[in-house]
């Protein structure tokens, strides 16, 4: 896979005429985002056919660098590209996402949908990439997650955790949603602060997610950094993720396959994950060279700190198989190794089955006292198949049940009921770890 390239035409340059001020805007503005339409319009204006796209470019004007926005869609064919410097902020003004006949956007129900995300991508050949610059800015969108709901005391994220406490679902706006969108690229692109999911593939084959930094806390509940589901010929790399959920979850409700995960850096997250979701099954995937730590930049630990993990149960479960995970380093992460065929107590009648899973080079360090792996089978006819090569925890306990797992210098070797060990080929080596500290944006 070849790194992307910007388009090489531009069809619409859009100039910005605001200024943020701590990242918020006059009252009137923040009452109705003065910038919806000019962007709409232009992006409408620069949809085709065929696999070309140009580029509409929302760039900075003197010394104005910002829009403030609601819900915006991306054509086919088309690239929306945001200039070096330049920030796309999120409408605080749920009034903006509101989807009709659905529960009012910024507030509690027991049903969901109630928002429209702020970018929908609706056709294939498209894009959202940002320009990089000498100094490493790039193009910036701010979901302002951590800021009021316009017209409370409540921000978005305070919202989902009141929504955990009350047993309800928090009407949220996504950050990105692509659906039956072939060939889609996020390029160079920094996300920060969404008030829920930052980016959504879903049922469409060739996503490449480059150079992405995604940035907020890991303590801002459902704020996945980015879900590819019901996918084919899938690529995240060289990317940097930080959120308040899992770094990386691969869904599989629909069928998954070609998956490559690699030379990613993940912090604060619930881990990379594959599920819950696996009745249409997920097969040759492909994680590796990445780094998970278990803190975030500002020090905040993970409420779910994992470190690869498969998870799903019998409400919504399916075949996984033929995953490899090759040199991943982890530090400082409750639970290292998860393959949890019973993930959150779910019943149902869809099997879950985990089989030629490989674990080739794997370090964890500086775990905590109390951390654990876990190795859960679904039953004796369904044995979790895994082998665990090159593997160094520093922390080697763990629960297990039926599975037969081939071990090769590895530190930690499973037990429990139905759980066999045998001895696995050798080859290969430790991997060597490093940790990056989450880069200045």
């Amino acid at each position: 896979m070849n790194e992307p390239r910007l388009p090489s035409t531009t069809c619409k340059t859009v100039a910005a005429h605001l200024t943020a001020s701590r990242r918020t805007f006059s009252a009137a503005a923040e009452e109705n985002p003065p910038d919806t339409a000019s962007l709409q319009a232009a992006l409408d204006a620069c949809t085709r056919g065929g696999s070309g796209s140009v580029a509409v470019a929302p760039k900075a004007s003197g010394s104005h660098h910002a829009f403030l926005t609601g819900p915006l869609t991306v054509h086919q064919g088309e690239v929306l590209v945001v200039d070096s410097g330049v920030t796309l902020y999120c409408s605080r003004n749920p009034a903006s996402y509101q989807v009709k006949g659905k529960p009012t956007c910024g507030t509690l129900s027991s049903a969901e949908g109630g928002c429209a995300p702020l970018i929908t991508v609706s056709g294939a050949h498209a894009g959202i990439e940002g320009v990089r610059a000498g100094n490493g800015s790039q193009g910036r969108i701010d979901g302002r997650g951590d800021q009021d709901i316009l017209g409370t005391a409540t921000t978005w994220w305070m919202l989902a955790r009141q929504a955990r406490t009350a047993g309800e679902n928090q009407q949220n706006p996504r950050l990105i949603t692509v659906k039956n969108a072939d060939d889609f690229t996020l390029y160079d692109i920094d996300l920060l602060n969404s008030a829920n999911f930052h980016v959504t593939y879903q049922n469409g084959t060739g996503f490449t997610a480059w150079g992405v930094r995604i940035k907020t806390p890991a303590d801002a509940r459902n704020t996945d950094g980015i879900d590819p589901g019901g996918a084919t010929d899938v690529t995240i790399k060289d990317s940097w993720i930080q959120d308040g959920d899992d770094g990386i979850a691969i869904k599989g409700g629909s069928a998954v396959s070609i998956v490559t995960i690699a030379d990613n850096h993940f912090y604060g997250t619930h881990g990379i994950s594959i599920g819950s979701e696996t009745a249409g099954g997920v097969t040759n995937v492909l994680v590796e060279n990445n780094t998970v730590a278990g803190t975030d930049s500002s020090g905040i630990v993970s409420g779910s700190s994992n470190g690869i993990r498969i998870k799903s149960s019998p409400k919504n479960g399916g075949t996984v198989s033929d995953v490899s995970y090759v040199d991943t380093c982890i530090t400082g992460v409750r639970y290292p190794l998860v393959f949890d065929t019973h993930y959150a107590s779910g019943s149902g009648s869809r099997i879950p089955y985990f089989t030629g899973i490989t674990v080739a080079g794997l370090r964890a360090v500086n775990s905590p006292s109390n951390a654990q792996s876990v190795f859960n089978g679904y039953s004796a006819a369904y044995p979790l198949g895994l082998t665990l090569r090159n593997v160094s925890l520093d922390r080697n306990s763990s629960t297990g049940q039926y599975a037969k797992i081939g071990v090769h210098n590895s530190t930690i070797t499973p037990s429990g009921t139905g759980v066999t060990v045998p001895q696995a080929p050798g080859g290969g080596s430790l991997p060597n770890c490093t940790f990056p500290a989450y880069p200045q944006l």
